[in-house]
Formats: structure tokens, sequence, C-alpha cells
């Protein structure tokens, strides 16, 4: 009788009756255990990012390999999953003002945002002042109440060694205030502000607040604003001089 009856009795494919195991590769223990270490004290890095560290490392390995030894040790980046946010019906993409403009150099714009940041008991607003170029945070502040001392006090940080030709800003009260407005302006900087509504207008602080979050605010438990700035004080180093930027290369 031919294999290939009992197999269709059986539910089985045929090809499984010929198929051998593959024993594991050798030299995929000791990357096994190498990328164990580093995923512990950054659980936010993808299979890219785990790949580049194998290859800082001196291990000549792609992505596809990476992808397979994460999946091998049961570990996968804490990140948002696909389509969370759906459009609603009829939803028409408006064209991006920025489209075709290239920064390719550091300093002719910047940014300034806003977000909130949870602790035990309660929140705290944290500004941050980045170049768009290199991705890197200039200066930062936070404070229990969400004022204009905040943005102004970050922003004179962040002019007092280098100076952008544009800034960035989004419609908040904060950031259009007077006083923040003025101090662009005496410095002879100038005000760019994107679209009411449109998130990718100014999607370069975005980014940044969603790397903040779910890689240092979402794994801590802050017990005070001590605490929470003495935390996102190590952050900031590490994101500005450590952590492996996909954009940048």
């Amino acid at each position: 009788m031919s294999l290939r009856r009992p197999c269709a009795w059986l539910g089985l494919a045929r090809s499984s009756l010929d198929y051998q195991a593959v024993p594991a590769r050798v030299d995929d223990l000791p990357l096994r255990r190498l990328l164990d270490e580093p995923y512990m004290a950054t659980p936010f890095y993808g299979v890219r990012r785990m790949t580049a560290w194998l290859r800082c490392q001196g291990y000549g390995v792609n992505h596809t390999r990476g992808a397979r030894l994460l999946r091998q040790i049961g570990v996968e980046a804490i990140d948002p999953q696909p389509r969370l946010s759906q459009p609603a019906a009829g939803h028409v993409s408006d064209p991006d003002l920025w489209r075709g403009v290239t920064v390719k150099r550091v300093n002719p714009v910047g940014s300034a945002d806003i977000t909130s940041v949870r602790l035990a008991g309660g929140f705290i607003d944290l500004v941050a002042v980045m170049d768009w170029c290199s991705r890197y945070v200039r200066s930062w502040a936070v404070s229990i109440t969400m004022d204009v001392a905040l943005c102004v006090e970050a922003l004179k940080q962040a002019i007092r060694h280098s100076q952008p030709e544009i800034f960035h800003t989004d419609q908040g009260a904060q950031l259009t205030s007077l006083a923040f407005t003025e101090r662009l302006k005496n410095s002879g900087i100038r005000i760019r502000m994107d679209g009411r509504g449109r998130a990718l207008d100014h999607v370069f602080g975005e980014r940044l607040w969603r790397s903040v979050k779910y890689e240092e605010v979402y794994l801590r438990d802050y017990q005070s604003v001590w605490e929470a700035r003495q935390s996102l004080a190590r952050y900031v180093g590490f994101y500005n001089e450590v952590r492996l930027h996909q954009a940048l290369g």
C-alpha cells in the first residue's frame, strides 16, 4: 500500500514521514546566552537592534538569524502592537508639511514638546528640546505643574550652547505663549508650528516620547519627583550617548 493513503486517513502530510530533525547549531548556544543578558538591560531592543548589538560584539549575524535566536529563547521587545489605532471611515490623510525637506546637518531645526510622566501618587510634566538631525536631547526639565516657566527654562538651557535656525512646536498654550515665543524671536530663531491635529508634523517629538515611555517610564515605578528626575537623567544620557538609533545607522 502506498504511504499516501494511510497519511490521508490519519490527517498527516506525506512529507512529514520523511522529515529528519535538524540538531541545533553548536555556535547558537553561546549567542543565545549572550542575547539574554542585554535583553534584561534593554528589553525594548527589537530584532534589528539586537542584531546590531551582536555585530558590535564581533559576531557576523544577520537579522534573520537574530530573529531565530530571539524566538528560541522566547523573548520579544516591549513594543506597541500594530494596528491599535484604526482610522475612522472616510478618513483622508493630509500631505506632510515637511515632505521633500531633508535635514542633513546638526542645528538647522530644533523642537520642543511636553508629556506627562506617571508617579506612584500622581503625574509630573516633562519637557524636552531636541535636534532633528542628530535626535540629540539638548535639554529637558520636569515640574509638578505644566507652566510656561518650565518650557522657558528648558529652552534657555538648549540655546545656551547651540542655536537652531528654525524651531518647531505644536500649538500648546505653553509653547505658544508670549514668554516662550519672544525668547525665540530675541535669539533670531524662526518659529514654525504644526497644524492642529497633525501628529506627523511633529513626528520626531512624538517618537522621542514613545521611546521615553516604553524604554524608561513603563519599566519603572517612580515613588517621588526626585526619583523620577534621577532616573530620567540616566535615561537621557543613555539615549544621547549609548542607545542604537536605526534612523542614524
